[in-house]
């Protein structure tokens, strides 16, 4: 397995899919070490004095914004996951030049530290709001999903190689409506912006392990999609609070309505495996059928579009319960 043994670093690891990833990591495999680097003291703390003390846990303090100190953090790495970024929407929106340094000239100086430091993988952390986006993270998302791809092509004849991991919504996450809904469920009403809308879906849970078979598979400058539910907001509702009132509220700016993960235009460089999709880099066509008959997968037919509202396959509210269930806010 890709971590036994190896330094792990994770950008952003005091987040949700951080500390699900780190206790995942220690409790089933044998890494060397694991790094949590991040920039909020406080959240390092709470984590360290929450569970998270095991020997084998180091704790950095650092933002990807300073190309200096990532080099520093790097320094005898061989695994980075990249889960740092600014995520809210309305946030982004309002923000766009923050939104910039982190995700996108984060991602850049990521890329030029891990190939200085001579770190073996790195994988990164994108979202189905990258795909055809129609807002500012979307967009600061596809940037860094595409220089990530275009990583393997800087690195040369180094050992680091780049691929990226694109996925829907996660349940337990603190960016997620999931724990919205469940902390409003108790005031008797739920805001929905259009109910019409529909999502992906995937707890935590499932996003770590994805993530860890993806280092295993990854060759390097692929970007990964999971083949996961669709859930309308309307029975999202009814997991969470049957009995609210539902308030609509009117879509936000930057919201779409569905939300896709393979355009109509990245589909003819995409190949189908049984549990994901893998979308091969644009520029470098010829390799597609070298790795299809290597690993096994299939072209998509042409048109193919990967969209929550023409999904085949969908959560029920039952199914929905149970992932609240058994990872809800977990971490």
């Amino acid at each position: 397995m890709a971590l036994n043994d190896k330094v792990v670093l994770v950008t952003g690891g005091t987040g949700s899919f951080g500390k699900k990833f780190t206790r995942i990591a220690l409790k089933d495999y044998a890494p060397k070490k694991i790094i949590i680097f991040s920039r909020d003291e406080y959240k390092q703390h709470e984590m360290r004095t929450s569970g998270f003390d095991d020997e084998r846990l180091r704790y950095f303090l650092g933002d990807v914004r300073d190309s200096d100190r990532l080099r520093r953090a790097l320094d005898g790495v061989d695994i980075v996951i990249h889960a740092a970024a600014l995520k809210h929407v309305p946030a982004c929106e309002y923000n766009p030049i923050e939104a910039v340094r982190t995700n996108v000239i984060g991602a850049a100086n990521l890329i030029e530290a891990s190939i200085d430091r001579g770190v073996e993988k790195v994988l990164a952390l994108s979202t189905d709001k990258a795909a055809a986006p129609v807002n500012l993270y979307g967009a600061t998302k596809l940037c860094s999903d595409k220089l990530f791809v275009a990583g393997n092509s800087y690195s040369g004849v180094h050992k680091t190689r780049f691929s990226v991991v694109r996925y829907g919504n996660v349940i337990g996450s603190r960016g997620s409506v999931v724990p919205l809904f469940v902390k409003l469920s108790a005031t008797g009403t739920l805001p929905v912006t259009d109910p019409n809308m529909t999502r992906f879906w995937l707890s935590l849970d499932q996003g770590v392990h994805f993530v860890l078979d993806c280092l295993d598979f990854m060759e390097g400058g692929e970007i990964f999609v999971p083949k996961i539910p669709s859930m309308s907001i309307m029975n999202l509702v009814q997991a969470i609070g049957p009995d609210c009132e539902v308030k609509i509220i009117g879509i936000r700016p930057g919201e779409k309505i569905h939300e896709v993960l393979i355009p109509e235009d990245d589909a003819r460089n995409t190949l189908a495996f049984k549990d994901k999709f893998v979308i091969l880099p644009a520029f470098r066509p010829q390799i597609a059928e070298t790795y299809a008959s290597k690993n096994g997968g299939s072209p998509c037919p042409e048109g193919f579009r990967y969209s929550s509202d023409s999904n085949t396959d969908w959560l029920s509210v039952e199914q929905m319960r149970e992932l609240l269930q058994n990872d809800g806010s977990q971490d």
